[in-house]
């Protein structure tokens, strides 16, 4: 299957990148690759919402899960677990793609997350997510988050934003679509 890019978000100290258009029937399959999301502030989480179709405040209902693989620097400590914390259970915050972010020059996420079927009008809206970042705690880690999850809605998904918990940020965000 061919990817086709639609969109190229480049930021720079932005709250947030929003894809507002092109997101509809032409693709059952749309994926966002995120490149070096560096936040401004230190230990912020990068996360992602929805709005459905003709409705607006990026708080869509989802039910979500995450685990994250993480090595730190030293080489001395890593570990696999479930975070409940990141976690929603029909909630409508925005999701977590990782865990927190430092704010140093060489802290920053990359990743892709998926989006199935956004514009169907039956079925919920499913997605995941994989990424890489750098967590500044302790002994500086690099962690492997995976989210999935979905849209508790049968109306289309037509916005995804991307943004920081707080703080602004730099990277390029792009979008594809599948088919």
């Amino acid at each position: 299957m061919a990817m086709t890019l639609i969109t190229t978000n480049s930021e720079s100290n932005a709250t947030t990148s929003d894809f507002t258009s092109s997101i509809d029937s032409t693709y059952k399959l749309y994926v966002f690759k995120f490149y070096d999301v560096g936040p401004a502030t230190d230990e912020v989480s990068f996360g992602f919402q929805g709005n459905a179709s003709s409705q607006s405040g990026y708080n869509e209902t989802m039910t979500t899960t995450m685990f994250w693989a993480d090595h730190n620097e030293s080489g001395g400590g890593y570990s696999l677990a479930y975070q409940a914390g990141s976690d929603q259970a029909q909630g409508t915050s925005f999701q977590p793609l990782n865990t927190t972010i430092g704010s140093a020059a060489d802290e920053s996420i990359s990743g892709e997350l998926f989006l199935f079927n956004p514009s169907n009008t039956t079925y919920v809206k499913h997605f995941y997510g994989t990424s890489n970042a750098y967590y500044p705690g302790g002994d500086n880690y690099s962690v492997n988050g995976y989210v999935a999850g979905y849209f508790n809605v049968t109306a289309a998904i037509t916005n995804i934003q991307f943004k920081m918990s707080s703080g602004n940020f730099d990277g390029t965000i792009k979008m594809y679509g599948v088919g």
